[in-house]
């Protein structure tokens, strides 16, 4: 799976399904460090596994846009400054453009998911119970309306390995206390407003999305992984939403929805999955770049 590259001054740690990990050379084995190298490559995921081959310059484009949203989330945008785990530090040269250096935090283990429209998983809970994540919803909705109201629908960060799972707002309670549950909850939902509010502004429509959060060493809250990128959200063309007489039409998407219909329609999920088509690659990272284009003009 990995494509972990030498990088001086950094040891490569782990790869998961699409990011490298690296923490500074001289730290010693088993030990944490203050800061870690994150570097995103050009590997594609979707239903849980790594597919071939990859889309170039998916990572530079992914970084790119993270890093400009949490420039964005920290006031650039005139909004209340979100923490982020981002350290001022110069990235190596051999991963220039697609690497972030972060300060090492304690994880939470809540994925915190809103939603803004119905679509996806949520789309397929609503038509067999009238519900999303158990949350119950107005009767007679469509795949891809607007919801009410966004609603906060976290899941469980399983272990390296192992599916995450959706949960309750209870559980989260559970799992890190109550005061912090409502602070993750309400962070989520803050960001995702905001968020949402600028896409509008470029005739684009954020669907849903998912962050991370981390406790640094005096207990801040702070955004942590990638932000609202084309693989942790969904992002649809606003005009087509509008205008569209059928869920294609109306999501007309630009993050890797292009890769998970091709893969469910050419892949029963069992044995290796297929190789990707080179007109699907070329169709996702020109999605990719185009939100990036138009989210930053």
């Amino acid at each position: 799976m990995s494509d972990a590259l030498e990088i001086p001054g950094w040891k490569h740690v782990y790869s998961g399904k699409v990011r490298d990990l690296y923490v500074p050379a001289d730290t010693p084995d088993g030990e944490s460090a203050e800061r870690m190298l994150v570097v995103a490559s050009d590997r594609v995921s979707a239903f849980d596994v790594v597919l071939s081959p990859g889309i170039p310059g998916k990572g530079e484009l992914l970084t790119t846009l993270s890093l400009w949203w949490f420039d964005q989330l920290a006031g650039a945008d005139g909004g209340e400054r979100v923490p982020n785990h981002l350290a001022s530090e110069e990235i190596p040269a051999e991963v220039a453009g697609r690497a972030m250096i972060v300060r090492s935090l304690d994880m939470l283990p809540v994925e915190c998911v809103v939603r803004g429209y119905l679509t996806g998983s949520g789309w397929a809970e609503y038509v067999e119970s009238g519900t999303v994540c158990g949350i119950p919803l107005p009767e007679g909705l469509q795949n891809g309306d607007r919801l009410p109201e966004p609603i906060y629908t976290p899941a469980y960060k399983a272990p390296m390995g192992e599916h995450d799972e959706n949960i309750s707002y209870a559980q989260t309670v559970d799992l890190v206390g109550e005061e912090r549950a409502a602070a993750l909850r309400d962070r989520s939902l803050e960001i995702y407003r905001r968020a949402a509010a600028a896409a509008e502004a470029k005739g684009l429509i954020l669907a849903d999305t998912k962050f991370e959060f981390g406790l640094d060493d005096d207990g801040v809250l702070r955004l942590a992984d990638e932000v609202l990128t084309s693989d942790s959200s969904r992002y649809w063309d606003a005009a087509s939403w509008k205008t569209g007489t059928t869920p294609a039409e109306r999501m007309a998407s630009f993050d890797k929805q292009i890769v998970r219909d091709w893969l469910a329609a050419n892949w029963d999920k069992q044995g290796e999955p297929p190789s990707l088509p080179a007109e699907i690659v070329e169709r996702t990272v020109a999605r990719y770049r185009e939100l990036l284009e138009r989210m930053t003009a």
